[in-house]
């Protein structure tokens, strides 16, 4: 499977048969998402940074909430969570979601803002790749998300939703989260937007450029 990443909480993965989804489509961060198709959709919540579903080509469905699901080659598992750290009374609910395929499970947490417990850590299961929110304000921050990492023990993390060029949401750098993570881990920084499974990364967290800089 191939990760990519499409800025914000965004990414493409597509797999050896050719299936493409896309993750938490986004518009209003302050920079534009690359034109992108996909045959499914999903959705961790809709707030506009997340559910921007008209900027995916050719989707034949979205896919939102908790719940298994088959689609192509792809399992997909959603489990509910919340997108703060009150059970949802100031954002309300998040949905992390588990896409597996071509011998690999990858993990969006999408907008999670509670804190970690082992209980979702143990919904989760085995994990390859992570994809987690790191900015803070509307989510966890660097600490919160490593958190994550070290309950989860992915092969590889992947950080999403910081403010990277040309945002302008009150949510921190990815460098914020990049010197709390180098105390304890690896952190290499990809030159590119994409992963091929989990490659030479595995123990390390990668930081992948969006494929659009515009």
């Amino acid at each position: 499977m191939e990760i990519v990443y499409c800025g914000h909480s965004c990414f493409l993965l597509k797999t050896e048969a050719g299936t493409r989804i896309v993750t938490d489509p986004y518009t209003g961060v302050g920079y534009e998402m690359a034109p992108v198709a996909a045959d499914y959709v999903t959705c961790s919540h809709f707030h506009f940074d997340h559910g921007y579903t008209e900027g995916v080509r050719g989707a034949r469905e979205v896919i939102a909430g908790a719940g298994e699901f088959v689609r192509g080659d792809v399992k997909i598992e959603g489990f509910a969570a919340f997108h703060d750290d009150v059970g949802g009374k100031k954002r309300g609910a998040d949905t992390v979601y588990v896409f597996e395929a071509d011998g690999l499970r990858v993990c969006h947490m999408g907008d999670i803002g509670e804190p970690c417990t082992p209980a979702l850590a143990e919904k989760l299961g085995k994990i390859d790749v992570l994809l987690v929110p790191v900015g803070g304000t509307y989510t966890v921050d660097a600490k919160g998300a490593l958190e994550y990492i070290g309950a989860i023990a992915p092969q590889v993390a992947v950080p999403m939703h910081y403010r990277s060029r040309g945002c302008t949401l009150d949510i921190d750098p990815v460098d914020v989260f990049v010197r709390e993570a180098e105390k304890t881990r690896e952190v290499v920084f990809a030159h590119g937007s994409s992963l091929q499974g989990v490659g030479p990364y595995r123990g390390k967290i990668v930081v992948l450029e969006r494929v659009n800089h515009g």
